[in-house]
């Protein structure tokens, strides 16, 4: 009997010591605090991707045509941006900005209008949304169409089919016009030029008092006339194609009654907003992402498309990858497993870890000063004397951006694949050491094949950050617009020493060195979400390779 009750004051015992031990011993409120803080964390994340990507993803969808009738008289006609309300002496008043075009027209291609000073609103069943090859947009009605000077019709309806007839014969001679412009006429003037280096060469060489300069004289004479006799057919051709180009105009009438005519192969694309159904509007949509995508910029970079800052980011971050990696991996291998624990090491990795703290724009500097003005430099006086002064390699081009990145990612690598060595179990190099294998066998077919998934880790993590670092761009390579790629289709492919795109630099100089702001905000969001796309994609890849890499490795352990 003593002994039951015994055991049943110590199960009481125990029930009152559990109440009375806090939730804080047992760790409860740091579940909940680290939990919160990670779902904060997340829902900052996903706000920020679903706000870029409703807006970018928003920016290409046509919206109806309007007319702002005003009371004092003004009619205004265009597309409803977006409306503010505010709150002025205690009353609350709306505004809505309207984007009219016809910038060439208006001087401004937004304005605000106030609700009480709309007389009347309206949606004219032919008002067309018009985007051009300058100018930006334009809204209007088709009031006739002309060939050659002559009124053709005056009827809206037969000018938009006169019109849809011919669109695209008209686009395919301004593509064709353009495509002897950037490739016939650049072969002859590379041409022309490949020859005068040539013979500048020869002078550098021999003086201009030599037999050979006299002889590659006369060969460049003879190459200057050929190329003349070429660059005059070319151009009678270009000339021919926008002759014709020309003859065919649409005459539009503004909402405010003007008459502007506008040739048919200056219009890149146009439709009846306000006759459009779903399907066309998602036809106009996906068209637009298209020419977005494919396209180059025109209009300051306001308008058309990014193919040529895709590649450039593309090119420059996989360059960038190939530099970096070697790089960082053979660095950590000497600190991990050549070099002796001691305090020279511990130096370097302190270095290490502080240099990748140092400002961006400090490598860019370094990059400007000493990639293109120093080893560019150099590399011109040694190789390419006849082109100088004009560098060809002192100058901001795709291997100095890449170099300057890789450097500036570099302790990324090092620290992640250093933490990946680490990480390997000296027991694995222990009885390879046993079984007779060298030290370089056992880093080679032991150390490095586990390591991969970590250094494949500080790889994603070098994309991430070197994809949409600008700061050193501007320094070392990025420029506003190019006409020619990095990387195409003639030898030698990759051309290094050229400058390039950069969506990065293009979302810096849509946002702050923009012209119009209000134009240029849509193509913002838009470009920040395809950069954000490709640098997922990028990171899709890394991860798919490393996941293959960890697979792999538990396949050997098995």
């Amino acid at each position: 009997m003593t002994s039951v009750r015994a055991a049943a004051a110590g199960v009481t015992s125990r029930r009152r010591s559990r109440r009375k031990t806090s939730l804080i011993a047992h760790g409860e409120p740091m579940v909940w605090l680290s939990g919160g803080a990670l779902a904060l964390a997340m829902g900052m994340i996903a706000a920020l991707v679903l706000g870029v990507l409703a807006l970018g993803g928003s920016t290409f969808w046509p919206r109806a045509v309007r007319v702002w009738r005003t009371v004092d008289g003004g009619a205004y006609m265009g597309e409803l941006a977006r409306a503010e309300t505010r709150e002025e002496d205690g009353a609350e008043s709306t505004r809505f900005l309207v984007r009219i075009g016809n910038r060439e027209l208006t001087g401004v291609p937004y304005r605000w209008i106030e609700a009480d000073e709309i007389a009347s609103v309206e949606s004219p069943e032919w008002a067309l949304v018009v985007e051009r090859r300058s100018w930006n947009r334009f809204y209007g009605t088709p009031s006739a169409f002309r060939v050659d000077g002559e009124v053709v019709t005056e009827d809206p309806g037969e000018a938009w089919r006169l019109f849809r007839g011919l669109e695209d014969e008209a686009r395919a001679r301004f593509e064709r016009v353009r495509d002897m412009e950037e490739h016939e006429v650049g072969r002859i003037n590379a041409r022309l030029e490949d020859e005068r280096l040539r013979l500048r060469g020869v002078e550098l060489d021999r003086g201009k008092d030599s037999a050979e300069w006299r002889a590659a004289h006369g060969e460049y004479l003879q190459v200057e006339a050929e190329v003349t006799q070429a660059f005059q057919a070319v151009s009678k051709r270009i000339a021919a194609e926008r002759a014709e180009n020309e003859r065919s105009e649409l005459v539009f009438e503004t909402g405010d009654e003007l008459q502007v005519p506008m040739a048919v192969a200056s219009i890149v694309r146009a439709y009846p907003a306000n006759q459009l159904g779903l399907l066309d509007k998602v036809g106009v949509y996906f068209s637009r992402w298209v020419e977005f995508l494919l396209d180059d910029p025109r209009d300051a970079n306001t308008d058309g498309g990014v193919f040529p800052a895709i590649v450039g980011t593309v090119s420059m971050t996989m360059i960038m990858s190939l530099i970096v990696v070697p790089f960082g991996v053979l660095a950590a291998l000497y600190v991990r497993e050549y070099a002796r624990q001691g305090v020279v090491i511990s130096v370097i990795r302190i270095a290490v870890n502080n240099l990748a703290g140092v400002p961006s724009i400090v490598f860019g500097v370094f990059g400007l000063g000493f990639f293109c003005y120093i080893v560019g430099g150099s590399i011109d006086a040694l190789f390419y004397r006849e082109a100088l002064p004009d560098p060809t390699f002192g100058k901001r081009g795709l291997l100095w951006a890449s170099l300057t990145l890789a450097l500036l990612t570099l302790p990324v690598v090092i620290v992640a694949t250093e933490e990946a060595l680490a990480a390997v179990p000296s027991s694995m190099r222990e009885g390879s050491y046993a079984c007779g294998a060298t030290k370089w066998q056992t880093i080679r077919r032991i150390v490095l094949p586990r390591a991969a998934p970590g250094i494949m880790t500080g790889m994603i993590l070098a994309i991430a950050r070197g994809a949409g670092e600008v700061a050193p761009l501007m320094l070392v390579g990025a420029i506003k617009f190019t006409p020619s790629l990095p990387v195409d289709l003639t030898a030698p492919f990759v051309h290094p020493s050229r400058s390039f795109m950069h969506l990065g630099y293009h979302i810096f100089d849509l946002g702050f060195q923009s012209p119009d702001s209000e134009a240029a905000k849509p193509m913002i969001f838009t470009t920040t979400l395809l950069l954000i796309l490709i640098v997922v994609l990028l990171n899709s890849i890394a991860f798919w390779i490393r996941g293959r890499l960890r697979r792999k490795i538990r396949g050997v352990h098995v």
